[in-house]
């Protein structure tokens, strides 16, 4: 049995209020009288409720079409922050620094989603060889999310950014900043200073950039994967991930050819 929502019923008679309307404009065009309007508004709901498909049809060019405006919306947003987005000059750069496709990821500490995602990301770029990832933290849950995040950005300046992202990527439980200091202490970060740096303006300041891009985009969730400027929300698998990649290059292709 088919669930009847909310939004189906108001679509319903919206589109009911609509056609009626319409009807009676047309009526008034052709110059009919009041009568000849009310006469004319009765034959366009008899007809509706004889041909009940009618509706749906219009229901299902109404979503098609609010999700094509959607779409583009989304694409011009992702075009215009294309830089903010590939070139921030303060997210970690993971991959090939010259790669031909660059993918983008919102991720937060805490995710068990990003954490899912991790493995296949990771293969997928080191399989491909020509990938660059920018990777943002985006951390959206809670204050031990804000601390991880704070400290994996803060040991760029020791040169142990992407070991601390593995094994935090990799870690299960809470982000307490004793355990924090634990991770840190095994790829041989120097606690004392992280503390220090992590609690920099510069690097407060650059995570509010990135929650107001994600805002900008409408990114609300993690993982948040936007990949040859197509945004992929969510955890992906690597077989998305391959055939998205390959779809940039062929854009680029494409475009290069014309």
């Amino acid at each position: 049995m088919k669930k009847v929502t909310l939004r189906g019923i108001l679509s319903t008679i919206l589109i009911l209020a609509l056609v009626s309307m319409a009807g009676l404009y047309v009526a008034r065009d052709l110059g009919f009288t009041k009568t000849d309007e009310g006469e004319f508004g009765q034959k366009v709901r008899a007809y509706l409720l004889q041909n009940p498909q009618v509706i749906r049809e219009a229901i299902e060019v109404l979503t098609a079409n609010e999700q094509r405006n959607k779409a583009n919306q989304s694409a011009s947003a992702l075009s215009a922050a294309q830089k903010d987005l590939e070139e921030d000059g303060y997210s970690y750069v993971a991959g090939n620094p010259n790669g031909d496709v660059t993918i983008v990821e919102f991720f937060d500490y805490r995710c068990g989603y990003c954490k899912r995602s991790f493995p296949d990301l990771m293969k997928t770029v080191e399989e491909d060889g020509n990938v660059r990832l920018v990777l943002k933290e985006f951390p959206i849950l809670g204050e031990q999310s804000v601390l991880a995040a704070q400290a994996v950005m803060a040991s760029q300046l020791q040169g142990k950014y992407e070991p601390f992202h593995k094994v935090l990527m990799q870690a299960r439980g809470g982000l307490t900043m004793d355990r924090i200091n634990e991770y840190a202490t095994q790829v041989g970060i120097d606690t004392a200073r992280l503390a220090v740096d992590m609690k920099s303006d510069e690097i407060r300041i650059n995570i509010r950039k990135t929650y107001n891009l994600a805002n900008t985009l409408g990114i609300t969730g993690t993982p948040a994967f936007i990949i040859g400027g197509q945004l992929a929300p969510g955890a992906i698998p690597a077989q998305r991930m391959r055939m998205m990649i390959a779809e940039a290059r062929s854009k680029k292709t494409s475009s290069v050819t014309n």
